[in-house]
């Protein structure tokens, strides 16, 4: 006797529907992972770590143009800033000049919103910190130093061929409250405070608002990676 199509299917039926309740719950899964993930990394982003894009090549040779360093958010904030860390900020007062907004994909837009691709907008700059708020910041002495509150500083960063007053103007100023004085290592190269301030330190100076975080680490080239830390002795001296 020949079997009854119609008997086959409910059975075919369930078995459909079963089918499709294991692919949506293996979707549902592994939106909840990527969900997950990407709040961690926005998380990670916000409070702890950034990767920023290196633009030019005012902080060289310690970084190149196009580098890639992650950024602590820790800094300052619940450790404190010192004298010789590498600091992204927010452009404090069109030091850039007009720049051109930076074409992008909507995807790369959003990975870099999570933080998992470095940020290219080139709204950021990068410079190391010469003075802390409070500071008597000088430039230079007859051996040609820089001295902080009376101390001249050997910086063994500096870009070989440069002074450590990049060949510009000399200076003496105190760095006002809650701002910073920055400079880059490629000093005959780098618009830094010295460019932009009035003689005073005030409108030189960078406010500790406008700082994103220190940058603690090269991560790319690969053939590049390696922390940013500090000679202690280069400020050692300094009271």
């Amino acid at each position: 006797m020949t079997r009854d199509a119609s008997s086959a299917t409910p059975d075919a039926r369930s078995e459909e529907r079963g089918i499709l309740s294991s692919v949506w719950v293996g979707v549902r899964e592994v939106l909840i992972v990527m969900t997950l993930a990407m709040a961690l990394s926005l998380l990670v982003k916000t409070f702890l770590v950034q990767p920023f894009h290196i633009p030019s090549g005012s902080m060289e040779d310690t970084l190149i143009k196009d580098d890639r360093v992650l950024v602590s958010k820790l800094t300052p904030g619940p450790f404190a800033l010192q004298r010789g860390d590498i600091v992204v900020f927010t452009d404090p007062d069109h030091w850039l000049g007009d720049v051109a907004p930076v074409e992008r994909s909507p995807l790369r837009s959003a990975l870099i919103f999570l933080g998992l691709v470095p940020d290219d907008s080139h709204e950021h700059l990068i410079k190391r910190v010469i003075g802390l708020p409070g500071d008597h910041v000088t430039c230079c002495t007859a051996g040609g130093q820089i001295t902080v509150n009376g101390s001249p500083i050997t910086e063994p960063y500096i870009k070989p061929g440069d002074s450590p007053g990049g060949g510009r103007s000399a200076f003496d100023i105190v760095v006002p409250a809650d701002k910073v004085w920055v400079m880059g290592d490629h000093r005959s190269d780098s618009a830094d405070s010295r460019l932009h301030d009035d003689g005073t330190g005030a409108l030189g100076s960078v406010p500790m608002e406008d700082i994103h975080g220190k940058a603690i680490l090269i991560v790319w080239p690969l053939g590049r990676w390696t922390g940013l830390s500090l000679a202690p002795d280069v400020f050692a001296a300094v009271p």
